[in-house]
């Protein structure tokens, strides 16, 4: 959905084991090889194609290898573990560093002796930590929103200071972030959509985290600069693996491939989209809310906000769908609430 290029700079500020960048190099590399240079393999039980990159000039290989990757970690053992599997796919010069962004600024200088690309990164992916929280006096003015500590709100605005202008970024929130209802919640949205382009909202199912974390998510695809004038909800429900506390049983029902195509086409789908019959009903798994819809919901980029309800009797509806939905409900209801008490804990502290 975000698809990188080559020559792009792509940076993940919470790097981890460095997976983001890893699957950005593969595709790069898929996206550059001939029809003799791709091939198939099994991976978590699922068939994923590989590509040499055998289109790729010299030139091209040098920049991928010293001049594309960038992350950094607070944890020594992740940074380790980055370098190492870096390392083992060719691209032993990428440096990821030991830093926190949200406590540590670097300016111009500081960017340059780094190798850091001064005038911000093409290309950001990144999966932050959730329900994180910061002392307030160790956050870094410039990713400050309102008085909040929260860790998925300050990465976020982060990685909008640290895009390049026209620069594009994946990132995994809590759905939670999308409709919260604090100052911070709401103040950080009116950035998203005033002053920047969100392009898509790709709602992920319950559990899709797990063994590591049962907390509902969301990927939010936006584009830095400009105003939003309308959003593309992605609703997937299946994964294509089961969704128990393990979450490794592959399965057939999988709904991303069809989203990735839609957002592909996005163009396309608004046109059917505007031309839709609002009284008949809407079946698919993506629908759109124009600017004026998000103004009218206190700038919510929660996709239930928006979904289109259908008209029909309740009883023919599936009953796993509208268990879903209530699921939905609940975990929205459930997240500002506790958004809520996290506000007024800080205020009386």
């Amino acid at each position: 959905m975000i698809d990188p290029k080559i020559g792009e700079t792509i940076y993940d500020p919470a790097a981890g084991t460095a997976g983001f960048l890893v699957a950005a190099y593969d595709h790069i590399r898929l996206q550059n090889s001939s029809a003799d240079g791709v091939e198939e393999a099994e991976v978590d039980g699922k068939p994923l194609k590989r590509g040499v990159g055998d289109r790729l000039s010299d030139k091209q290989i040098a920049t991928l290898r010293n001049a594309t990757f960038y992350g950094n970690d607070v944890d020594p053992n992740m940074v380790r573990l980055a370098t190492m599997n870096l390392t083992l796919r060719g691209l032993g010069n990428v440096h990821i560093l030991r830093r926190n962004v949200l406590t540590e600024t670097f300016d111009a200088e500081k960017k340059a002796a780094l190798g850091l690309p001064l005038e911000g990164f093409d290309v950001i992916l990144a999966n932050p930590p959730f329900s994180g929280r910061l002392d307030a006096d160790r956050i870094v003015d410039s990713v400050k929103v309102g008085a909040t500590t929260q860790t998925e709100l300050l990465f976020l605005a982060y990685m909008l200071s640290a895009l390049k202008e026209g620069g594009r970024c994946g990132v995994i929130v809590p759905e939670g972030v999308l409709f919260g209802s604090t100052g911070a919640h709401k103040e950080l949205r009116r950035r998203l959509i005033e002053t920047n382009q969100v392009e898509a909202v790709l709602s992920l199912p319950a559990g899709v985290f797990q063994p590591y974390s049962g907390v509902k998510t969301a990927a939010l695809i936006l584009r830095k600069g400009g105003r939003t004038e309308r959003v593309l909800f992605l609703d997937c429900q299946a994964d294509g693996y089961k969704l128990d506390a393990q979450h490794d049983t592959p399965i057939d029902a999988d709904d991303l491939p069809a989203l990735v195509e839609t957002f592909q086409a996005r163009a396309d789908a608004w046109m059917r989209w505007q031309d839709r019959d609002p009284d008949a009903a809407w079946n698919e798994r993506w629908w759109f809310a124009t600017a004026a819809d998000l103004r009218a919901h206190d700038l919510s980029l929660s996709a239930a906000k928006y979904k289109p309800h259908l008209r029909v009797a309740a009883d023919h509806r599936p009953p796993a769908e509208i268990l879903a939905e209530l699921k939905e409900l609940n975990a929205e209801i459930a997240a500002e609430m506790e958004a809520l008490e996290l506000e007024l804990a800080e205020l009386r502290a």
